[in-house]
């Protein structure tokens, strides 16, 4: 029997990323993939070298709009670790809250295009439309919609009054309200799991030795979250990772459900717990030496590797993000699969190529 190898992507109409798989199928079963990325390299990471690391956030944010509260989140720890700077809890707790209403809207964002890969385009305007809450909320608290700029070396810019902490909680009540409508399609519609159950295995032992993050990790058995490391104020809340045991693509999509509502807690949680003070520390120096930080992207672990000379622009920063890892462990799912399913697994680990290139 011919095999034939079919290019899929940069280009596809499923595909909300331009990544590309030289795929060879024999009789409609794909038999191997080999990713190929490259398409929107912007050279950000060479940006430290001319831009002081204070401008800095400002580029790390733009690594992933969906991520960029996480990206400045995990670059400012870092920077704030290396120079010894002691953020005020209220910060850290701000922190929190915007982080988890980025995962939340990141996976909403998610949610509406696994539905849209089904031929659900209802169900995906619905989930946008709940999204949209969230994306309101941002810009009336942080001033932006995605990019919300909030974090600073030292702490936050903004704070939260108490008419918008009891707004948000009222949206919050709407947001899981219509959620719960909304999820019994991805637990139980017969279409789905038709697609979803059985197809795109990645078993516990490939997740662990490819090195998958996020819900792809999660998905196959292995309860990994960086907000275990109790960065920020995690140490004071209440968390554990949403795990599931079949490693297929229904565990992933079941996994970042979870995850909404898991998050719409961590932001009530964080409300209840939030201290009054300040919202940033003074501080002088320039950094020097280097640092590793780690934080949980909505798509997995999210790695920086800063380095200082000690003078305002760093010598290095290296960004690992969560789909950089997660792309190997797509590879190792696609095989023994058929070619219509293609575009739903690729959705099925979330891919962000323009945090993979950078």
């Amino acid at each position: 029997m011919s095999k034939t190898i079919v290019p899929f992507g940069p280009q596809h109409p499923v595909l909300p990323e331009p990544i590309h798989i030289s795929l060879t199928v024999e009789d409609e079963i794909v038999k191997e993939a080999t990713p190929a990325i490259g398409y929107v390299h912007r050279g950000l990471e060479k940006l430290a070298e001319i831009r002081d690391y204070h401008q800095m956030i400002q580029v790390v944010e733009r690594v992933c709009g969906i991520c960029s509260m996480l990206h400045a989140m995990c670059y400012c720890q870092g920077i704030e670790k290396m120079m010894k700077v002691e953020v005020p809890e209220r910060a850290q707790y701000l922190r929190i809250i915007w982080s988890e209403l980025h995962r939340i809207h990141s996976h909403l964002l998610w949610l509406g295009l696994y539905a849209d890969a089904f031929g659900f385009e209802s169900v995906f305007m619905e989930f946008w439309k709940v999204r949209e809450r969230i994306m309101d909320i941002n810009e009336a608290t942080a001033g932006n919609r995605v990019i919300v700029s909030v974090n600073e070396v030292g702490g936050v810019r903004a704070d939260l009054d108490n008419s918008q902490i009891t707004w948000i909680l009222d949206e919050l009540k709407t947001v899981e309200k219509e959620l719960q409508a909304l999820s019994t399609v991805i637990y139980d519609d017969y279409t789905v799991k038709k697609r979803t159950v059985g197809k795109g295995v990645l078993t516990k032992e490939q997740a662990y030795e490819l090195g998958a993050a996020g819900p792809t990790l999660r998905g196959s058995g292995i309860a990994q979250d960086m907000r275990m490391l109790k960065y920020g104020a995690f140490d004071k809340l209440d968390f554990e990772p949403v795990v599931e045991q079949s490693g297929d693509a229904y565990a992933r999509g079941v996994i970042r459900m979870k995850e909404t509502f898991q998050s719409i807690d961590l932001v009530r949680q964080a409300i209840s717990g939030l201290p009054a003070g300040d919202l940033s520390a003074k501080f002088k120096g320039k950094p020097e030496g280097e640092v590793i930080e780690r934080v949980e992207q909505p798509r997995g672990e999210c790695m920086y590797y800063i380095k200082g000379n000690g003078t305002k622009h760093l010598e290095r920063v290296r960004i690992r993000t969560p789909t950089f890892a997660n792309v190997p462990a797509l590879a190792a799912m696609l095989p023994g699969n058929e070619l219509a399913d293609v575009s739903v697994l690729i959705l099925s680990i979330d891919p962000c190529i323009s945090c993979t290139e950078r």
